[in-house]
């Protein structure tokens, strides 16, 4: 009966060993831990995890005029003004360029030259603009999607995004999507790069 106690002993230790190592090795003292994490920030269980997110009513406003858009096309599609369009420009290095410029005047007072949604105009807005160069990366970001998104606006989803389809030729709107599409390069830069 004593090897077992033992055992147990030496297994209890290490594991208390382990903890304090990883409390070391991820407490706010911690080597990697970022300077401007919160005190007490639980990288494996952050706060907004902890409750529930969402349930009846209880989603936020924000969160459900983002994911209006998107959960009506993975349940419908596009209208069919929108299906199946594909992009006439994908790659082309001028209307990259033409994109770019048609980017400035139209999309980057609320998105921000990185597309990340922080542009003057966008900071009163909410839901915030939308972080174009996190979801131009995703799966949802097909070519009729972003078409129908640029073209019709947000009204029909309660957001400010306005149409564009009575203010821009379907190409400036495919030049637009050609700009983001590269990353949003500089002027004379490589896009992609």
């Amino acid at each position: 009966m004593g090897w077992i106690a033992r055992r147990l002993g030496i297994v209890a230790g290490s594991m208390a060993a382990i903890l304090v190592c990883a409390a070391a090795g991820h407490s706010q003292g911690g080597k990697d831990v970022p300077k401007d994490v919160p005190k007490g920030f639980d990288y494996w269980q952050p706060d907004w995890m902890v409750r529930e997110l969402w349930g009846p009513g209880r989603m936020p406003r924000s969160m459900m005029v983002r994911l209006l858009r998107h959960t009506t096309y993975m349940q419908f599609s596009v209208p069919d003004a929108y299906a199946g369009a594909k992009s006439p420009f994908a790659g082309d290095r001028a209307a990259i360029a033409a994109g770019r410029k048609l980017y400035a005047d139209k999309c980057l007072r609320c998105h921000s030259a990185d597309g990340m949604g922080s542009g003057e105009a966008g900071l009163a807005l909410s839901p915030s603009p939308a972080l174009l160069a996190y979801m131009i990366r995703r799966p949802v970001a097909v070519d009729e999607y972003l078409l129908w998104t640029i073209a019709d606006g947000g009204k029909q989803f309660d957001s400010e995004m306005p149409a564009f389809k009575d203010d821009l030729p379907r190409d400036d709107i495919w030049r637009i999507i050609a700009y983001v599409r590269a990353g949003f390069p500089a002027e004379g830069a490589t896009p992609g790069k």
